[in-house]
């Protein structure tokens, strides 16, 4: 089932999850002040709209309150991104994301009922760091509190052709593999206890984030 989704701010970020959903088949309704970012959306938005979000009446009238999910990617106009936040859940959205450009910008935002708070530079800051100290980390995804999955190769010797029950890495390092794929395999399978790890298996551990690191090493580890 469709569900319909409102972007407000067409900066970047928002413009990144316009085409997203576009791409995806979705219905999108797309808010800016600027007349000009509208207007790059008129002819594939499902309804492209220039008005000032922080006016209540404007989004009354759009029937914000009726989205499934409304995005919040105003950039630096803080005030302007707050009070936008502010009258969407006045108004009773359904789902309500927003971005931040701060620590303290999304508390705020948080306060005010904010379903979920992104604050890309910093997530995206905290990637790149990650793949410099750890180049042969291949993927990683923060979750919700501390938790990630981290996407790394297999490639310690002692881990090599046995079940993730006697490797008991749970246990052991604190860490639950929710994802295996090995060697000329096109997918990843959800493994089990009895599931056994190959030579060079890419391997996808739920780990809090401060252990990233150090499971890696004890990943790659030739001892």
């Amino acid at each position: 089932m469709k569900k319909n989704y409102a972007v407000i701010g067409l900066g970047l970020f928002g413009s990144s999850i316009v085409n997203t959903l576009l791409a995806h088949n979705q219905e999108v309704l797309v808010i800016d002040k600027n007349e000009e970012r509208v207007n790059e959306f008129r002819d594939v938005a499902t309804e492209a709209i220039v008005a000032d979000t922080q006016n209540e009446l404007a989004l009354k009238q759009l029937g914000i309150g009726n989205f499934d999910n409304v995005f919040v990617a105003i950039g630096t106009d803080l005030e302007a991104s707050i009070m936008t936040t502010m009258i969407c859940e006045e108004l009773g959205v359904k789902k309500l994301i927003c971005k931040a450009e701060n620590a303290r910008h999304a508390k705020v935002l948080e306060k005010l009922g904010a379903d979920e708070v992104i604050q890309p530079e910093r997530d995206m800051g905290n990637r790149i760091a990650l793949h410099v100290l750890e180049p042969k980390i291949l993927n990683d995804l923060k979750l919700r509190g501390e938790l990630a999955v981290v996407e790394f190769e297999l490639s310690n010797p002692k881990f090599f052709n046995k079940s993730l029950q006697e490797l008991n890495f749970t246990n052991r390092y604190g860490i639950q593999v929710i994802a295996l794929s090995h060697v000329n395999e096109t997918g990843a399978e959800i493994p089990n206890s009895e599931t056994v790890t190959k030579k060079k298996a890419i391997s996808s551990p739920l780990l809090e984030r401060k252990k990233t690191l150090r499971s890696l090493r004890i990943w790659q580890q030739n001892k």
